[in-house]
């Protein structure tokens, strides 16, 4: 019998191999990119209509629009009542999502292969011919105030939405939720959403993804039959430069007396999913704080026994998005753990990762991508990037080689030059009168003190 070491982790296994299915790719008549992805495993098809009317191009006093009519598309259209429109879908086993991002909305589309000419019909009358009932936009903006008002009950949820505001000018739409706030919610109503809509879900700029046990050419073909005839092009569009609110750290907590604990975040702005450092500031941040083993997780976590768990991580989008990292400490753990948290951060600034950490990074990445595209809807949200963000058609086919290429001085370079402890802006939500004190002897910078809004 051998005998096992247990003082050592055992050493990682061999990557296992994984191939992106081949992925077709045509240019439709009013503009979409469709693509198609072969994957024959199961009857099944997922479809994803993307369209480039996103949260990012409203106004601040618009803010939410986008949003609340991707919530409210499924109401009814000009030919059904949305009642009739959700049993025509399920007398065929589909399913249609709506839901909008910072960049764009999209209509997700889920049925078996065969019946993929009578959804995508129901598809393209959704988006091509929706209707807004009163009553049903109604509906959907109650529910969508009620979640909005949720938002400032949730400690967490609070602090991660007064942390926007402290990483970004308030002229930046990434300063707000994606979902707006209470105040410009109320003001939206019907009108509002059938104006946006007919202005903007339009299909130039926007992609058709399709996964699953399908032929390209008689998607294609279907695809022309049904959307065909609708055109144009958004009418708004990102206007914006992601600024910073400061450039020096700054403390601020909201105040919720009687908290044992306390919501902490720290960050500042990041950068664009554009950036060529991509590949390696992922391999950074899986170091500092992206998996169980991280450097921020064996600090708080392991060693000091702060937290039961703390994460960073960089939100890439088409304009730079927000570097954070958030834990959940007890009041008497909260300064301590912004002092380590900072600590950690000016370390990986200031000499970056190791080789070895740079190596076990890389290898999980590499590692987890064909765990984490085990679906044809995993599979099609990938491709929906290669759209949104304009990245090459091979990108995903290539994606492990590009990940396995990160050297240790490509990510020594990029954490110098992205993450920015000097910089960082801390939020607290939790019991002012136990936490601000500790908080302003750490000397990092002003503490500020405020109280929970309403209404946020």
């Amino acid at each position: 019998m051998i005998a096992l070491d247990r003082t050592a982790p055992p050493k990682p296994g061999v990557i296992r191999h994984y191939d992106f299915p081949p992925v077709e790719r045509r240019a439709l008549s009013n503009g979409l990119d469709l693509r198609v992805a072969r994957l024959g495993r199961l009857p099944v098809a997922s479809v994803r209509l993307f369209m480039r009317a996103g949260e990012a191009a409203l106004r601040p006093e618009r803010a939410g629009l986008a949003v609340l009519t991707a919530d409210a598309l499924d109401g009814g259209t000009k030919r059904r009542s949305g009642t009739a429109l959700a049993e025509a879908l399920e007398s065929i086993g589909a399913r249609l999502d709506a839901s909008t991002g910072w960049e764009g909305t999209s209509v997700d589309l889920y049925c078996l292969a065969d019946r993929l000419p009578e959804a995508m019909h129901l598809l393209a009358e959704l988006v091509c011919e929706p209707s807004f009932p009163e009553e049903e936009v109604e509906r959907a903006r109650g529910q969508h105030l009620a979640g909005l008002r949720q938002r400032v009950m949730d400690p967490g949820t609070l602090a991660s939405d007064v942390a926007l505001t402290r990483y970004y000018a308030a002229s930046v739409p990434y300063a707000r939720p994606l979902d707006g706030s209470v105040e410009t919610a109320s003001r939206l109503g019907r009108d509002d959403l059938a104006g946006y809509a007919d202005a903007n879900l339009r299909p130039a700029g926007g992609g058709l993804i399709a996964v699953g046990d399908l032929d390209s050419r008689e998607v294609a073909a279907l695809a022309e039959q049904c959307l065909g005839g609708w055109t144009g092009r958004p009418a708004l569009a990102e206007d914006f430069a992601a600024r910073a609110d400061a450039e020096t750290c700054r403390v601020v907590v909201v105040d919720r007396p009687g908290s044992v604990q306390s919501e902490v975040r720290v960050g500042h702005v990041g950068v664009a999913r554009s950036t060529p450092d991509y590949f390696a500031l992922s391999v950074v941040n899986l170091v500092l704080g992206g998996m169980f083993t991280s450097r921020l997780n064996l600090n708080l976590r392991e060693q000091h026994g702060f937290t039961y768990g703390v994460r960073s991580g960089f939100s890439f989008r088409g304009q730079p998005g927000p570097f954070e990292v958030s834990t959940a400490v007890g009041n008497e753990q909260t300064a301590p753990a912004v002092r380590e948290i900072l600590a950690e951060l000016s370390l990986m600034a200031e000499k970056g990762p190791t080789e070895e950490e740079v190596s076990a990074a890389r290898d999980f990445a590499a590692g987890i991508f064909g765990i984490q595209l085990e679906t044809s809807s995993q599979i099609g949200s990938r491709l929906t990037h290669l759209v949104v963000y304009g990245l090459p058609d091979g990108y995903y086919h290539r994606y492990r080689d590009d990940v396995r290429a990160v050297t240790v001085d490509a990510a020594v370079e990029s954490a110098r030059r992205h993450i920015r402890p000097g910089q960082a802006q801390i939020v607290v939500v939790g019991d002012a009168s136990q936490v601000a004190g500790p908080l302003e002897a750490l000397g990092v910078g002003p503490v500020e003190v405020r109280a929970v809004q309403p209404n946020g």
